[in-house]
């Protein structure tokens, strides 16, 4: 059932101008933070490097707007009823929903395919790196979405599950840029400065986009999703209860 739900779901994001959109505006803002913010030229490298560290600041936004209607349409549409009439579990929808729109953003990296092209095409770029750090960026945005999916069945507004989403998001962002670890070095023990560094998206991609592939590394993407998924089934449970 749960292949049922994401065949559903994948289809409905072609049905509308969502999955159309979400495409457009990655590939023409991947394209910008390369080219222009990341100065791809300039640099003098063949490499993808530019492009890989904006990654989590395109997620930040992107991944919530594409995740803010799982739940929420759902919910406000009333469609969810007929949903839980159906003769499948929460589970399952849920776990369909989340495939479902993680194939529309693994669609959107792949159709990122000429910036590989143009890197090749400019030097000897290591493309094990470069296909590295796309593994990375997928599992990354799965705990992205999974957190914008779990925001996404608290509220029935799908502005408030952006909002909260990005929220939530940028927090575990945050938490890994120098800015904040500058601030608490010498305020909090070491010992809590690597927590809190270890709770990063940026810590975990950063490594893996470098082409550094830890199993610890995708262990934490892998939990934060599950953890988070889980959290969004434990939400709609209690909403079909009340």
């Amino acid at each position: 059932m749960t292949w049922v739900i994401f065949k559903r779901e994948f289809a409905s994001f072609f049905a509308t101008p969502v999955a159309y959109v979400f495409i457009l505006i990655f590939l023409m803002m991947s394209g910008v933070f390369t080219f222009f913010f990341g100065g791809l030229y300039e640099r003098g490298q063949a490499d993808l490097l530019p492009f890989f560290n904006f990654l989590p600041w395109l997620y930040l936004f992107l991944v919530p707007a594409i995740a803010m209607k799982s739940w929420s349409e759902e919910r406000k549409s009333g469609s969810i009823e007929l949903l839980m009439t159906l003769p499948i579990t929460i589970k399952q929808a849920m776990f369909g929903k989340f495939l479902a729109a993680w194939f529309v953003i693994g669609l959107a990296l792949i159709l990122t395919f000429p910036l590989v092209i143009t890197v090749n095409y400019l030097g000897l770029p290591d493309n094990g790196i470069i296909i590295s750090a796309y593994i990375a960026s997928w599992f990354m945005s799965a705990a992205f979405l999974a957190i914008g999916m779990c925001m996404s069945a608290i509220s029935k507004s799908q502005v408030v599950a952006f909002i909260l989403a990005v929220v939530v998001c940028f927090l575990f962002v945050l938490s890994g840029t120098g800015m904040v670890l500058s601030a608490l070095k010498g305020i909090v023990p070491s010992l809590v400065l690597d927590t809190v560094a270890s709770f990063s998206f940026l810590t975990h991609f950063e490594a893996m986009a470098k082409g550094v592939i830890s199993l610890n590394d995708i262990f934490y993407f892998v939990l934060v999703s599950f953890i988070w998924l889980w959290a969004g089934l434990v939400v709609v449970q209690q909403k079909k209860a009340d």
